[in-house]
C-alpha cells in the first residue's frame, strides 16, 4: 500500500559560506526529496541575512538582476550587480566591496573604501529606486561609510582644503564635510541596513576594534583606525555613533545613519519581509531551512533563526539542514527546529564536506522525504 505523501514543502536555506549558495542548497534538496516524494510540492525560497547571497536570495525570487561596472575595495573596477522590483533595490556590500572583492585576496586594511557601494547606490537613484536597502556584511574596509558618501557626492576635505583619498586612515586628515552636492535622490528616498550585528561605531566593541583584525589590521593599524574613525564621527554627526549597528560593516552603518538618514532593522525580518514570506508558507505542511553552520551565534538573528520563527507563528513545523552543528540537541529544540540533519553526519571530514556538499544534501534531501514526508 503507498503510504500517504505530506502535499507541499518549502524549501528556504541560506547559503553554505565557502561551498554553495542558497539557490544552490535549496535545489540539491529539492532533487533528493522528489527522488523519493516526487508527489509533493516543493517551493523554492533561497533566503540570506544581509550578508554575502542576498542578490542571489531576491533574484531567485524572481526580481530583477541589474549588472553594473563599479570600484572594489581597493578601487579595481569589476562587475558587480543588485536586485530590484518596482521602486525598491536591495543592495548587497559584499557584492560590491566585500572580502571577496579584494584582488588576490590581499588585505589592505587602511585603505580600503565603500567608495563603490556608493556607486550602486547612485545608479539605483538614478534608475528610479526611492526604497533602497543596503545588506551590510562581509566588508573589506573600516572607513566608516566614507567612501560611500564620497561616490554619493559628498566632499571630505583636509585642512587645506583638498579632497581626501579613499580609505579609514585618510580620515584622521578630514577637516570639513561637505554635503552640499550630496545626490538629490537621497533626499526622498528612504534607507533601509539590513544589518544583524548592534556594535556601536568606536569603543572596545566597535568597528575597527571588533572587526577590522578581520580584514587584516594589526595592534598599530587598529589604533590609526579607531582615531580616524573618532575624527570621522566628530565632523559627520558624534550622535549617531553609539546607535546600534553604526559599527556595522567598518562603520558603513554610521555614514548611512549619518549622512543617509538610514535605520537599521535586523536583516532576515527585512528580506523575509521583502520576499512576503508568510504568503508564500500558504498550504505548506513542512519548512526546510539552514546555514553552513549552526551555532550560539545563529540564534541571534541569523536566516535559519528569522525563517523558523515565522513558520511557527503560522503553525508549520521546520526542520534544519545545516554543514555542521554546534549545538546540543536540547537547544535546536528550544530554538523551535523538530531536528537537524548536518551534512558531517554523512561526511565527518570538513573539507570533503564542503567539497562534496551539493550531493550530500541531495542524499539528505532523499533521507528527510522518507523519515518526514511519508507518513
Amino acid at each position: 500500500m503507498t503510504r500517504e505523501v505530506v502535499g507541499r514543502v518549502v524549501l528556504a536555506p541560506d547559503k553554505f559560506k565557502g561551498s554553495l549558495t542558497a539557490p544552490r542548497v535549496a535545489a540539491a534538496l529539492a532533487a533528493g526529496i522528489a527522488r523519493v516524494a516526487p508527489e509533493v510540492e516543493i517551493r523554492q525560497v533561497p533566503v540570506a541575512d544581509g550578508g554575502d547571497g542576498t542578490v542571489d536570495a531576491f533574484v531567485a525570487a524572481g526580481w530583477t538582476r541589474v549588472e553594473l561596472i563599479a570600484p572594489g575595495p581597493t578601487g579595481a573596477s569589476d562587475t558587480t550587480s543588485y536586485a530590484t522590483h518596482d521602486a525598491t533595490a536591495v543592495i548587497e556590500l559584499a557584492a560590491v566591496v566585500g572580502i571577496e572583492k579584494l584582488p588576490g585576496g590581499q588585505p589592505d586594511p587602511l585603505d580600503a573604501s565603500t567608495f563603490g557601494l556608493g556607486v550602486v547606490i547612485a545608479h539605483a537613484l538614478d534608475h528610479g529606486a526611492t526604497d533602497i536597502v543596503i545588506g551590510l556584511g562581509g566588508s573589506a574596509s573600516t572607513d566608516g561609510g566614507a567612501g560611500m558618501v564620497q561616490a554619493l557626492g559628498a566632499r571630505i576635505r583636509d585642512a587645506d582644503g583638498r579632497e581626501l583619498a579613499s580609505g579609514g586612515a585618510a580620515l584622521a586628515r578630514a577637516t570639513q564635510l561637505d554635503r552640499a552636492a550630496l545626490h538629490p535622490g537621497i533626499a526622498t528616498a528612504t534607507f533601509t541596513l539590513a544589518c544583524d550585528v548592534d556594535n556601536p561605531l568606536l569603543g572596545s566593541t566597535g568597528a575597527a576594534a571588533v572587526y577590522a583584525p578581520q580584514k587584516g589590521a594589526d595592534t598599530a593599524d587598529l589604533e590609526t583606525l579607531e582615531s580616524a574613525l573618532t575624527n570621522w564621527a566628530r565632523l559627520a554627526g558624534p550622535d549617531f555613533a553609539n546607535e546600534p549597528g553604526a559599527g556595522a560593516a567598518g562603520g558603513t552603518g554610521f555614514g548611512a545613519l549619518a549622512i543617509l538618514g538610514a535605520q537599521v532593522r535586523s536583516g532576515i525580518e527585512v528580506i523575509l519581509e521583502l520576499l512576503d514570506f508568510p504568503a508564500l508558507l500558504a498550504g505548506a505542511d513542512l519548512v526546510i531551512t539552514g546555514e553552513g553552520s549552526l551555532d550560539t551565534q545563529s540564534l541571534h538573528g541569523k536566516a535559519p533563526i528569522g525563517v523558523c520563527e515565522t513558520a511557527r507563528k503560522a503553525g508549520i513545523p521546520v526542520i534544519a539542514v545545516v554543514g555542521r552543528t554546534l549545538l546540543a540537541a536540547q537547544e535546536i529544540r528550544a530554538a523551535g527546529f523538530t531536528t537537524c540533519y548536518a551534512l558531517t553526519d554523512l561526511e565527518p571530514d570538513p573539507a570533503r564536506s564542503i567539497a562534496n556538499a551539493s550531493p550530500l544534501l541531495e542524499q539528505i534531501g532523499a533521507q528527510l522525504a522518507e523519515q518526514h514526508l511519508r507518513r
